[in-house]
């Protein structure tokens, strides 16, 4: 059965996990911009209640919490929603919190910001508090939006670590199981400006019956019914299709030792374009230029339905 609710995976615009520094972030806080506000706004418009709806930021993955949180409260401010919260979990007690459960359970939508992805994991795996989300996904309209390390930890298989530049080395990319938001894809984010398409190909490679997904900053997909995903923002998303992939040494080579892939399928997708899961198909969307600078879809919006 589809999912009810609705899923965004953004690529992010600043990581503030443990690849780069802390104290950098903390000194010059101008740095945290939200390059994806398009991207809130259409999060927004997607909810039920849209600027009425009740929205909670998950800041687990990040190790400066309130900073980001506070960010996050004006940018949504700035789009005049203004039931919007911070759920300040730290550790797997905080996800067992009466307060925390029955405010995710009257939440319409849930944003899990940037940071370090196995907290994540390591927090909500196997708690009430994820099940109470994944409920909610599955039966209701609830929206669900992770930025980073929130869109990376959003699918059922989960790449945590792995050198961009020796991605492609026998034991280099380090998977694991996500929040299980979604089947059948692999995500990875900052994917164009840290040149993570290495990290993608070794994913894909490992498990052909997996979706690759390389999301840009200011990129995002809008996931509904659990299968067609719709780019938003201005930035560029990269696919990785193993379906037809003819065959690999990434099973016999040692650790440590280069792998080869054959026919891999790589799609770049843009604002509007669709893709479907179900049927491994791409619509590039046509725009149609009004004025300088500005661009609008084209107006069947139904094309893969």
């Amino acid at each position: 059965m589809s999912p009810k609710g609705k899923l965004v995976i953004i690529g992010g615009a600043v990581d503030m996990g443990s690849n780069v520094s802390v104290l950098e972030h903390i000194m010059q806080p101008q740095y945290i911009k939200f390059f994806e506000k398009g991207i809130l706004r259409r999060i927004i418009n997607e909810s039920a209640k849209q600027e009425a709806s009740i929205v909670e930021v998950i800041t687990t993955a990040s190790q400066i919490p309130n900073l980001v949180g506070n960010e996050y409260i004006k940018a949504f401010n700035q789009l005049n929603v203004k039931h919007v919260d911070v759920l300040h979990i730290k550790s797997r007690e905080d996800a067992s919190s009466p307060e925390y459960l029955d405010r995710i359970s009257r939440a319409d939508v849930v944003m899990f910001s940037g940071g370090d992805q196995l907290r994540l994991t390591a927090i909500f795996g196997g708690t009430q508090f994820l099940q109470i989300v994944k409920r909610r996904y599955n039966e209701e309209n609830f929206v669900i939006a992770g930025t980073s390390a929130g869109a990376a930890a959003a699918s059922t298989h989960m790449i945590y670590r792995g050198q961009s530049n020796e991605a492609l080395i026998k034991g280099e990319v380090q998977i694991t199981a996500g929040l299980g938001f979604i089947d059948s894809v692999i995500v990875d984010t900052h994917f164009v400006q840290r040149g993570r398409i290495g990290r993608l190909l070794y994913a894909v490679a490992t498990n052909p019956g997996i979706l690759g997904i390389g999301l840009g900053e200011d990129a995002g997909l809008l996931i509904t019914e659990g299968s067609m995903m719709e780019a938003i923002g201005s930035g560029l998303i990269m696919l990785v299709d193993g379906t037809n992939m003819v065959e690999t040494n990434i099973y016999d080579v040692e650790i440590g030792a280069p792998v080869s892939i054959e026919n891999l399928k790589v799609h770049v997708m843009s604002i509007f374009d669709k893709y479907d899961l179900m049927q491994h198909r791409l619509l590039i969307k046509k725009a149609i230029k009004v004025e300088e600078g500005e661009f609008i879809t084209a107006p069947d919006n139904n094309d893969l339905q």
